[in-house]
């Protein structure tokens, strides 16, 4: 109660004696910074302690400018998101951050990051609890895309697998209702699986033939202006699809299809329930689904397909900053975390 975390709510029904009081987590009494920091964009949100969104921030930013640049627009934003929510800093109980790369949990640094110069092995955490002074926690973006869609929508579902489709590829894997990160927090990495279509295409990461090189959004993008239209990025493969070019419907249905082809080894070893599509690229809709559920439906075995969802994420944009904030108020209320609000 001191903590501001639990505050009485109303007597209890009385059975002869004085009503008994009864006492609830206050959901308003602290908040949490949660940072959704992508390849090109930056989300920040301030959240209750029931996760909902109190306010929400979002802007271009390059994650190649540099950890200390990144993390001190994110500092500055979540200052401003505070002041703007009526609460200061002494009401934050913890701070979550997405990152797009693969991150050592245990440390929070990122490890060997493809698309993210200079912050190989950047003690994040440590970085923003010198300026915060709140506990820090920090992860892969699509694991708390996975981990935000489920709180929200399928908290009864054990066995889900988020995939990401957007600059890059990549799954979030809940399995048995935890988390699976992976010996070195590269689980999930579907994006450099070697798939048939792409033989011979470069990609980024040095091999060829991976799914991102040729069903990412750059990626379409890409094959299109092969073709003769004028696509430069995700966003113009989207808007040609908006516009009914069949072109464009076609190759976002392909992607489908490459990405259901990995998507198919992962059900095999997995069997999920639940298979949710987001990313910037799923607002292609049924376009992308279609592709991903013709060949998953057609090369599983019927026992591991005969309940399986395939769904476009429900969360949308807010999955990363909502999975950010749940991680945090998960591990900021846990008896340890409660233990070191107490030292503190």
């Amino acid at each position: 109660m001191t903590l501001g975390l639990v505050a009485p709510v109303r007597d209890g029904m009385s059975t002869g004696g004085r009503p008994p009081s009864q006492f609830a987590l206050n959901p308003t009494g602290r908040v949490v910074i949660a940072a959704d920091l992508g390849a090109s964009h930056s989300t920040i949100a301030i959240t209750d302690l029931a996760g909902s969104i109190l306010r929400e921030s979002r802007e271009q930013l390059d994650i190649a400018l540099g950890p200390e640049h990144v993390l001190s627009h994110m500092r500055d934003s979540a200052a401003r998101l505070l002041e703007l929510a009526g609460r200061d800093l002494a009401d934050v109980i913890a701070v979550g951050i997405g990152l797009p790369g693969p991150v050592e949990f245990t440390t929070g640094r990122p490890s060997n990051p493809p698309i993210m110069p200079g912050w190989n092995g950047f003690d994040v955490p440590e970085w923003v609890h010198h300026h915060l002074h709140v506990p820090v926690h920090v992860e892969n973006d699509v694991n708390i895309m996975a981990i935000g869609e489920r709180a929200l929508f399928f908290p009864e579902v054990d066995d889900v697998i988020f995939v990401k489709v957007a600059t890059g590829i990549g799954a979030g894997i809940i399995s048995g209702g935890r988390l699976q990160r992976g010996a070195q927090g590269t689980a999930g990495d579907i994006g450099h699986v070697r798939v048939e279509r792409g033989a011979g295409t470069a990609c980024p990461c040095g091999n060829m033939g991976c799914l991102e090189a040729i069903a990412s959004g750059p990626a379409i993008a890409a094959s299109l202006r092969g073709l003769g239209l004028d696509a430069t990025s995700g966003s113009d493969v989207l808007d040609l699809v908006r516009q009914g070019n069949t072109l464009a419907i076609q190759a976002v249905r392909q992607a489908g299809r490459d990405i259901g082809e990995v998507l198919t080894t992962c059900i095999s070893f997995i069997n999920p329930s639940v298979i949710v599509i987001g990313g910037s690229m799923a607002r292609a809709g049924e376009h992308l689904l279609a592709g991903v559920r013709e060949v998953v439906y057609t090369r599983s075995t019927p026992l591991a397909t005969e309940h399986l969802s395939i769904v476009q994420s429900q969360a949308g944009s807010n999955a990363a900053v909502i999975g950010a904030a749940t991680l945090s108020i998960q591990h900021a209320l846990s008896p340890e975390g409660i233990d070191s609000m107490i030292a503190a």
